[in-house]
C-alpha cells in the first residue's frame, strides 16, 4: 500500500505538468506563430515481487509477477502544423505557408528562428531596417540584415512569393531589388529549442538550419505580405485534454486517499 502511494503521487505530479501544458496552449491561442505542445508520458521501472520459477510439482509458472511504479513525463513536444493564415492591415506582416522559418538576430548576437512574421521597418543611420516586433533584425538569404538606403519609401515595398523585395519603377511595375528574405528548414524541427517570445534556436537535435534558397532538395516554402500565421491550437480538443487530465488526476488523488484508508484499517487491527 505504501507502494500505491508513491504511484498515485508519480501520477498527480505528471497530470499536473500536462494541465501545465495545456493552459499553455489556450494562453497562447492568440499568440501570431505559436505552436501546439504536447505531453508524452512514459512508465516508470518495475519491481519484480515474484520470478519465473517452477510449482511444488514441477511445473513452470508462466511468467512472472511485475507490480509498476508509476507514470512520469517523458517530454513536451511541439506540433508544427501550419496555423491558419489570419489577414492583417499591415503591409510589413508576412505569413509563411510552408515548413520554413524566418531568422533574427537578438540582442545577444544569437541568430533565432520564428514563424512569427509580424515585422516593421526601423530607421538606422544608414537607412531602414527590417526587423521583428521586438527589433531584432531580420535575416536575408546569406544570413545578414536586410538594410536599404533611405532612398526607398516603404510603403510602396511589395515581397514576392519566395521573399523577393521589389520596389515599383517608372511605369509604377514592381522590380526586386537584390534583396531576399531568408527562410530556413531544419530536418527535426521538434527538436528546435523553445525561447520565449516566439523565437526558437537550433539545437544538435534539431540539425544545421537549411537555406532555402541554395537548397534545391527543399519544398520551398511562400511569404505571403498582408497575412500572419495564427496559433495552430485547437481549442475544442484542448478542453478536451484538459477534462481527461482532470479526471486522470481526481483518480490517482483517489489512490492516495484509498491507500490511506487501507492504512489505516491495517493500523486499527491491533486494537
Amino acid at each position: 500500500m505504501v507502494r500505491s502511494l508513491w504511484t498515485g503521487a508519480t501520477g498527480m505530479i505528471a497530470q499536473q505538468t500536462n494541465l501545465d501544458t495545456i493552459a499553455n496552449n489556450l494562453a497562447n491561442v492568440n499568440t501570431t506563430g505559436y505552436k501546439t505542445q504536447v505531453n508524452e508520458f512514459k512508465n516508470l521501472l518495475y519491481q519484480t515481487i515474484q520470478t519465473e520459477t517452477t510449482s511444488a510439482n514441477g511445473e513452470t509458472k508462466p511468467g512472472s509477477a511485475q507490480v509498476g511504479l508509476g507514470v512520469r513525463n517523458a517530454s513536451i513536444d511541439t506540433i508544427f502544423t501550419q496555423g491558419s493564415l489570419l489577414a492583417s492591415e499591415y503591409d510589413t506582416s508576412f505569413a509563411i505557408d510552408g515548413k520554413g522559418f524566418f531568422a533574427v538576430t537578438a540582442e545577444d548576437g544569437n541568430t533565432y528562428y520564428t514563424r512569427n512574421g509580424k515585422f516593421q521597418w526601423s530607421l538606422s543611420q544608414n537607412g531602414v531596417m527590417l526587423c521583428d516586433s521586438q527589433g531584432n533584425p531580420v535575416h536575408d538569404t546569406a544570413g545578414n540584415s536586410i538594410l536599404l538606403n533611405g532612398d526607398y519609401v516603404t510603403s510602396r515595398i511589395t515581397v514576392t512569393a519566395d521573399g523577393r523585395i521589389c520596389y515599383p519603377d517608372d511605369q509604377n511595375n514592381p522590380q526586386p531589388i537584390g534583396v531576399q528574405i531568408g527562410l530556413f528548414q531544419f530536418s527535426n524541427p521538434g527538436g528546435l529549442k523553445r525561447e520565449g517570445d516566439s523565437l526558437y534556436s537550433q539545437t544538435a537535435a534539431s540539425g544545421q538550419p537549411l537555406n532555402e534558397s541554395t537548397n534545391n532538395n527543399l519544398e520551398k516554402s511562400k511569404v505571403i505580405q498582408g497575412y500572419l500565421e495564427g496559433s495552430n491550437v485547437n481549442v475544442a480538443d484542448e478542453m478536451v485534454n484538459m477534462i481527461t487530465t482532470q479526471r486522470a488526476y481526481e483518480f490517482n488523488s483517489k489512490i492516495i486517499t484509498t491507500s490511506d484508508t487501507m492504512l489505516e484499517e491495517a493500523n486499527n487491527l491491533r486494537r
